[in-house]
């Protein structure tokens, strides 16, 4: 009997996969847990037109992480702290730090969990920044930390 499943199952594979496995299999386990469907004419097509809905959504969302990662590119960020002597600050520059200032400035709300700074900022000086938007796409921008 060929089964969709609807969920992730360990011995046969992932969601949304054709599989053959045996009548009592499917009837008796897979099928009564709501792991699986029968796999007729219109639940292969309602399958495929669910697929091709979610991957125009995945396009979308892509395309809108590029769009912003041109803009991010453009931007000239410029945070402006206290410094103690000798140019130091006082602790370092955080991720949410950096997330205020381009949602006050720019209007740009990223999380502060996708702003991923390579060397911990506690002088004054320009700094490079990876924004990670989408698992394929990430833009470089860099900051400049000034004194007050």
């Amino acid at each position: 009997m060929k089964v969709i499943l609807k969920e992730d199952v360990k011995s046969l594979g992932k969601k949304g996969k054709v599989c053959e496995v045996s009548d009592g299999y499917a009837r008796n386990f897979l099928i009564p847990r709501g792991l699986a469907v029968e796999a007729t004419q219109g639940n292969v097509q309602d399958l495929a037109h669910k697929q091709r809905l979610e991957d125009k959504r995945k396009q979308k969302e892509k395309q809108e992480a590029l769009d912003l990662c041109e803009k991010i590119k453009t931007l000239n960020l410029v945070l402006r702290v206290k410094v103690g002597e000798k140019g130091r600050l006082f602790g370092s520059v955080t991720n949410k730090e950096i997330a205020d200032v381009l949602e006050k400035e720019y209007g740009l709300k990223l999380d502060k969990r996708k702003i991923e700074v390579k060397e911990s900022i506690k002088g004054l000086g320009e700094f490079p920044i990876t924004v990670k938007l989408h698992p394929e796409v990430t833009a470089n921008l860099s900051i400049t930390i000034e004194a007050i």
